[in-house]
């Protein structure tokens, strides 16, 4: 009978890779974060969102030792960030916003000083170094000076180096910031990778599409708190509706062709006049398209269709903001830090 008791059993919880609670810091008069909980699941990306000055980056520095909290508690890889730190930083991985390289050393150097601080040993740490130049496509350019790299160079060195000592899990503070397009879909692969040989991955992102392809849960902060969380597909259905987004040929319409939509928009539609387009939610469906038609037959458009929300515009809906909105506390935090 105890036997049987056993096999019904549950298998047991896997420890989470990442655990904060009730996390507070403040530089000052000026709160970063006012009582932030997560969790990140083993050999999953979990995204941190949010306007600069929403505490994302005052957050990975409390999980990456390098700040305390002033309350509250956080574990990563089952080590307390405070009680445990220097045993927590042999373990965890960390790319910040810029990449943090020796520039009067070539990559090959970067990697292999690294494996030593890591205490591999001198012949382990130049075949860990080998194989990351390789799997990172540096090898042809292992032995020039980290200073003759591209900027997407440098930032796939820094990531090779936050990876050499094999960390469980990576913390990524904005990682593909100021890299190209085809160097950010370079990276992002990379990071697929890792993930699917079992790393866990924090993620601070200000690109929107970054968060939708890579995690698996998504937490949004705004002004030191977290607002919402589920996966990218539980964060657009909190919209509830398709979207209808029309672009117009000419600017001097997109004023006009916003005013003749308001029965359906109700002031709720996003005007872009750079892009001469408007998007507005779509509760009827193709009946909402209809008299969008209907309303428009005196205006000219370019393109128009119903789609369902993206992930910039359940942000905008959520926080009122958009990614790259700048306020002081994100200039207080990057200044005490």
């Amino acid at each position: 009978m105890a036997q049987r008791l056993m096999e019904r059993r549950p298998p047991a919880r896997r420890e989470a890779s990442v655990e904060v609670s009730d996390v507070h810091k403040s530089f000052g008069a000026t709160p970063a974060l006012a009582g932030v909980d997560l969790t990140a699941e083993p050999g999953r990306v979990l995204a941190l969102l949010g306007p600069n000055g929403a505490g994302k980056t005052t957050l990975v520095r409390i999980i990456s030792t390098l700040l305390t909290p002033d309350r509250g508690s956080a574990r990563v890889a089952g080590y307390d960030v405070v009680r445990d730190a220097k045993a927590l930083r042999s373990v965890i991985g960390l790319t910040g916003q810029y990449a943090a390289v020796d520039e009067l050393l070539t990559g090959r150097e970067n990697l292999e000083m690294l494996g030593e601080f890591y205490r591999l040993g001198r012949a382990e740490a130049r075949r860990r170094a080998a194989g990351s130049l390789e799997e990172f496509g540096l090898a042809p350019a292992a032995d020039r000076l980290a200073g003759t790299y591209s900027g997407g160079m440098r930032r796939r060195l820094d990531l090779a180096a936050s990876l050499i000592g094999r960390p469980p899990v990576l913390i990524l503070d904005e990682p593909t910031t100021g890299l190209d397009p085809r160097t950010r879909i370079e990276l992002w692969a990379t990071i697929e990778r890792l993930v699917d040989d079992g790393t866990t991955v924090l993620l601070t992102t200000q690109y929107l599409e970054e968060a939708d392809r890579l995690a698996h849960r998504i937490v949004v902060v705004d002004q030191g708190r977290v607002i919402a969380e589920g996966t990218a597909d539980e964060l657009k259905a909190r919209l509830g509706a398709d979207v209808i987004e029309l672009r117009l040929p000419h600017g001097g319409d997109v004023e006009r062709a916003a005013a003749a939509l308001r029965p359906v928009t109700h002031g709720d539609a996003v005007v872009d006049h750079g892009r001469q387009r408007i998007t507005f939610p779509a509760p009827r469906g193709a009946a909402t398209l209809t008299s969008t038609l209907d309303l428009l037959r005196d205006i000219p458009i370019d393109d128009i269709g119903i789609r369902r929300p993206s992930l910039d515009e359940v942000f905008l809906a959520l926080t009122g903001r958009s990614t790259s909105d700048r306020d002081t506390t994100d200039n207080d935090d990057r200044r005490t830090a």
